[in-house]
């Protein structure tokens, strides 16, 4: 991914928090010569550095992911800036953040640990509903899926939020994504000043 120095964000921590808080992101390989994109939610596993997810056996991505360098990417919230909120001189954009994991892909066929997969991602987003449901997957589910483990070799994380512009502008770009209901963008921007 192409990052000017400005919009380079290297806090692990920071890293961290945003892949979790946006964890459905694109399994990226090349299946027959192509490159090929599954969307998908995944889990990261901070001590061993690594991202599991799995798919449908009937996905034919993971028959050719064994050992080929994967991109994953995970995408926040973004938005359009029109050169016209600029106090200054300028051309229009569109104000993002993103992560990309580059890493080698493991397939995972054992029951328990695909088992452990899924019961993982369940109880990440089951926790936040008022009667978390109870994961129990019968063995008849986990032969439908694979499991992928990624083991992490580069991180590259870009927050292009206007950092480039003058302050006057950066708070005005701010004002004009609340307006829109870009709310998120407009806290993540705030955080940046």
């Amino acid at each position: 991914m192409y990052i000017p120095k400005v919009f380079n964000v290297t806090d692990k921590a920071e890293i961290l928090s945003f892949i979790q808080g946006n964890s459905f992101g694109q399994l990226i390989s090349l299946v027959d010569g192509k490159i090929f994109s599954s969307h998908l939610p995944f889990v990261f596993c901070e001590q061993n550095q690594t991202l599991l997810c799995h798919l449908a056996k009937k996905n034919p991505q993971w028959q050719h992911i064994e050992g080929q360098e994967i991109l994953v990417t995970f995408q926040g919230p973004h938005d359009y800036v029109s050169a016209s909120w600029y106090c200054s001189p300028g051309v229009p954009t569109w104000n993002y953040q993103s992560v990309h994991l580059y890493g080698n892909a493991k397939i995972i066929t054992e029951k328990e640990k695909l088992r452990h997969i899924v019961n993982g991602i369940t109880k990440i987003y089951e926790s936040g509903q008022e009667k978390p449901w109870q994961a129990v997957y019968k063995d008849a589910l986990l032969e439908a899926i694979v499991g992928i483990e990624i083991n992490i070799s580069d991180i590259q994380c870009k927050y292009k939020l206007s950092q480039n512009r003058p302050e006057q502008d950066r708070l005005k770009i701010i004002e004009e994504h609340n307006k829109r209901g870009s709310f998120e963008l407009s806290k993540a921007s705030k955080n940046q000043l």
